[in-house]
């Protein structure tokens, strides 16, 4: 078949210009090699290949060993190896993931373990109550971190410690797993453990009926005295068991009185007085603040000569010091608030008003300290009329109508029954034999102290008791004192016979008070008049 010259022309053409097309060119080689690359990296990488370029998936190797986390907001690559943390924006370089990878301990072990075929367990020692135990040895990053936190604070170690550089050298020496910590770490590793064995504690302390505690005194390099608080109990199986409850600050003196004071605490006061001890600590903190206080109290020409004191919460009488010397500058506090805007917590009026209350009810326990803690004078015989005073306090104080007062008065009272509930006999004996008291004081103080059923009693126990002791001291004399007077007698036997009464023993029994014969030398004491109180 011939065709014309035009169309075999056209014909050529096309056929020409479809195969170079189709003829790969240099240009279509490299792209079509850049994509088998993809592919084949995809592919290792288990992605599939079209799924890829439709979600656009990530497509470095890196991504087999990283993996993408959310932490507080901020994304994150988590290395698969050694969990380490590191920074990653989305469509961001991974060239520092490929550096980390190069360094990365775990993932060299791993590495290591592949080259050389299956990789050896690692052995430990574990003791269990005496017997040495094998176990295998597994790297765990959260019992390094716990041992960490029991090695400070039992040495007493400084935080800054876990930041030095041959520190971290040594730990990656014993372990090349091992991840260096800030201190910030540390301390809140710390302090999570403080929650975690404080509940513990409250658990083992919650089936416990009877407690014993004991207090230890000990004062540090820094001349800081402190109180430790151990409490004694039985467990379920009858064993003796010991645990620290509280380590607390203790100004001396270091008394009796003082110790009772930190433990039990003025607890049911805090919020009552906040405002004013959180005042007081703001100003004593700076010694600028300070300085403009004392001007201000200069400038009203206050005749207080007092400096503002910061309490002891645990201590009676320091926040009695410190209400009465805050009372005082009353005035000043709201002149105060007027120079330092940065200032919040101005008592109001009826902070004061309860201030006040609360510094009556401690200036008679203060009261009753100070009498009870003297050195130069005896004080068994006077503790029977202190008690006897915070009793009479309480029983005032329980009746009031504020809520503030009743809340601070009734566990206080609680406490005072549960110790004072059954009467003293020594105490008691103690006050009896002062001659400005005798029984006086106690047929006066017992009905106000005990129930009016049960005060009698506690009162005939008290006579019941004085009774025996003399009976006691009568046979322990008279065993010394037998055999003269025995002698005596024998030499006077005349001395021995009923004598005769005359006029004189007649007007004496009329007109005057006789002591009966057969009366003890305690009744006798106990009958005559009380020596005034001075």
């Amino acid at each position: 078949m011939i065709f014309s010259a035009p169309f075999s022309s056209n014909l050529r053409y096309k056929y020409n210009h479809s195969r170079e097309m189709s003829r790969p060119t240099k240009a279509n080689i490299v792209i079509d090699m850049e994509d088998v690359d993809k592919d084949d990296e995809m592919d290792e990488m288990g992605i599939d290949a079209t799924e890829a370029k439709t979600s656009r998936k990530k497509r470095s190797v890196v991504w087999k060993e990283f993996e993408i986390i959310t932490n507080n907001g901020d994304m994150k690559a988590r290395c698969n190896h050694c969990k380490h943390n590191l920074a990653y924006k989305k469509g961001g370089a991974t060239t520092h993931l490929k550096r980390h990878l190069k360094l990365c301990t775990p993932r060299k072990a791993t590495l290591v373990g592949k080259d050389k075929g299956p990789k050896q367990s690692l052995l430990s020692f574990d003791v269990t109550e005496g017997d040495e135990m094998l176990s295998i040895f597994k790297y765990d990053k959260g019992k390094v971190r716990e041992e960490l936190v029991k090695m400070f604070v039992v040495h007493e170690y400084p935080f800054r410690m876990v930041e030095h550089k041959f520190f971290t050298k040594f730990c990656r020496s014993l372990n090349p797993k091992y991840e260096p910590i800030k201190r910030q770490t540390l301390k809140l590793d710390c302090m999570k453990m403080y929650i975690s064995e404080k509940e513990s504690l409250k658990l083992a302390l919650a089936g416990i009926n009877k407690i014993s505690l004991t207090s230890d005194l000990w004062t540090s390099n820094q001349s800081i005295g402190y109180m430790c608080l151990t409490g004694h109990f039985l467990d379920s199986e009858w064993k003796l068991q010991k645990r620290i409850l509280n380590f607390c600050p203790l100004e001396p003196p270091h008394t009796g009185l003082a110790i009772a004071d930190s433990i039990n605490g003025l607890t049911k006061v805090r919020d009552v007085i906040e405002n004013i001890r959180e005042s007081v600590k703001y100003l004593k903190l700076s010694p600028s603040r300070l300085y403009k206080f004392n001007e201000i109290v200069k400038s009203l020409k206050l005749s207080t000569s007092k400096r503002l004191i910061l309490d002891v919460p645990t201590r009676w009488n320091s926040t009695y010091a410190m209400l009465e010397c805050a009372l005082e500058n009353k005035s000043v506090f709201s002149r105060y608030k007027e120079r330092d805007y940065n200032y919040k917590w101005l008592p109001s009026n009826e902070d004061w008003k309860r201030a006040a209350e609360v510094s009556k009810f401690l200036e008679v326990i203060n009261d009753v300290t100070k009498v009870l803690s003297g050195r130069k004078y005896p004080t068994s015989n006077l503790f029977l009329r202190q008690i006897w005073k915070v009793r009479k306090m309480l029983n005032d104080m329980s009746t009031d109508n504020r809520d503030f007062v009743k809340r601070m008065t009734l566990k206080m009272k609680e406490k005072f029954d549960k110790y004072w509930g059954e009467c003293n006999l020594v105490m008691a004996i103690g006050a009896v034999l002062d001659p400005r008291y005798k029984m006086k004081l106690i047929l006066y103080s017992f009905p106000k102290i005990y129930p009016t059923d049960d005060f009698q009693r506690h009162i005939d126990d008290v006579r019941e008791s004085l009774e025996f002791l003399y009976k006691e001291y009568l046979s322990v004399d008279s065993q010394i004192n037998s055999s003269m007077s025995s002698a005596t007698y024998d030499s006077n036997p005349s001395q021995a016979k009923k004598q005769k009464t005359d006029d004189f023993d007649e007007w004496v029994i009329t007109n005057s008070d006789i002591i009966p014969g057969n009366k003890s030398e305690i009744d006798m004491y106990l009958d005559e008049r009380v020596y005034k109180h001075v």
